[in-house]
């Protein structure tokens, strides 16, 4: 799902939306395959005396775990998203509490990026901006294609000849 169009300036229009890497779901889809077996050998082992009541608790505790290591994992990472456009980096997150978060092109200073032997794998990475801000610097964590986004902030900042030419001055 992209970005209403409602949230975009005039002539401003996006250039990438993108959410976190799926790599994010790995632990959760494992811990779901885990508490399955897990609940299915709980209600299996439960005795004949406990047998109602007994599995009826281990499918109740099974839903609690799965809503906590499984679905909540799954809707921070399904809202997390990271927006680039003509003239803003935008971040936004949350589940029942939305945090959103937007950075001029024209604030950030440098742009690099990081990728472990993992995140290559995976063909990820973080994106580090550098701001002009107190804070100094953001850090946008497991980037699909991290390289390419890179390359296209660097462009909206410098134009593709490598000559400066900031977002705020384009008409």
């Amino acid at each position: 799902m992209a970005l209403p169009a409602k949230l975009l300036g005039a002539d401003e229009h996006v250039v990438i939306h993108t959410r976190t890497h799926v790599k994010a779901m790995i632990l959760p889809a494992l811990a779901f395959v885990l508490l399955a077996a897990a609940v299915g050998a709980g209600a299996a082992l439960i005795p004949r005396e406990a047998r109602p009541v007994g599995q009826l608790a281990i499918a109740v505790l099974g839903v609690v775990l799965a809503i906590w290591l499984v679905l909540i994992p799954f809707l921070r990472w399904r809202t997390a998203t990271y927006t680039i456009t003509n003239r803003r980096l935008i971040t936004r997150s949350g589940i029942l509490n939305k945090i959103g978060k937007d950075l001029p092109l024209n604030r950030i200073n440098e742009v690099s990026y990081e990728r472990s032997l993992l995140d290559r794998i995976f063909g990820c990475g973080s994106l580090n901006v550098q701001t002009a801000a107190e804070d100094g610097m953001v850090v946008l964590r497991d980037v699909p294609n991290v390289e390419h986004v890179s390359r296209e902030i660097t462009q909206l900042l410098f134009g593709p000849q490598g000559t400066a030419n900031p977002p705020a001055s384009r008409s």
